[in-house]
């Protein structure tokens, strides 16, 4: 698989299928992953790569307080700005309507939607969950470098036939994440990234994710 041929089948995978992931594999992703850039060279991402019991202890803990809604969430950053607004807000709607058209949930189910919503603390059934963390004082180009750290690796799977979902829904437990986690007091919790082998047939992976026109993104100035 090239380069363009992962970035075309790379998308953020909800179903994972009951297969194991090679240590060794997953070993020679992440070494090819620390070529990523970053600025002067700091390198400021670190991960913590969940298998077996303590990915389901960290599950297990989790779970005990999805029933608690929004008054168990205590995330150490605003996932989303509160003023997304226009276009990036539009974006973020319609793929989430993408997604429960696809499952067949209709919006006045709220009950279906959050049980499905659930499924990101189970990260999806994939059976590796690496979290993703970098000191406090790291500041916004940092956090673009754990960006493009991320986006690697996401490729890299893609190359050995793996898929992968970013999940910043993790933020929103960072305190229990903390609690059967080791992540050192001096750093803020990021994300976390499911890696598995996905299920690239179940309808929660095949819906359409359209993409901004290139012109909405990018203007061009001093071309002919």
């Amino acid at each position: 698989m090239n380069v363009s041929e992962a970035v075309a089948t790379r998308r953020s995978i909800r179903a994972f299928l009951d297969k194991p992931v090679d240590r060794a594999v997953l070993e020679r992703i992440l070494e090819k992953a620390q070529r990523t850039a970053s600025g002067g060279n700091t390198q400021p991402w670190h991960g913590i790569v969940l298998t077996g019991d303590p990915l389901r202890r960290l599950l297990d803990r989790v779970a005990e307080d999805v029933p608690k809604g929004r008054a168990a969430f205590a995330p150490e950053y605003h996932v989303y700005p509160p003023e997304l607004d226009r276009n990036y807000e539009a974006r973020r709607f319609g793929v989430g309507e993408a997604l429960y058209a696809a499952l067949g949930i209709p919006r006045e189910d709220k009950m279906a939607r959050l049980m499905w919503f659930a499924r990101n603390f189970q990260a999806f059934g994939a059976p590796v969950l690496m979290l993703a963390h970098t000191p406090k004082y790291m500041g916004p180009p940092q956090w673009s470098d754990i960006g493009m750290w991320l986006q690697t690796i996401a490729l890299l799977l893609r190359e050995e036939g793996m898929d992968s979902c970013f999940q910043e829904a993790w933020a929103v437990y960072s305190p229990q994440i903390r609690e059967v986690v080791d992540i050192p007091e001096d750093h803020i919790f990021f994300c976390g990234m499911a890696i598995g082998w996905g299920d690239r047939e179940d309808p929660v992976n095949t819906f359409p994710v359209p993409r901004a026109p290139l012109d909405e993104a990018v203007r061009w100035e001093g071309w002919d």
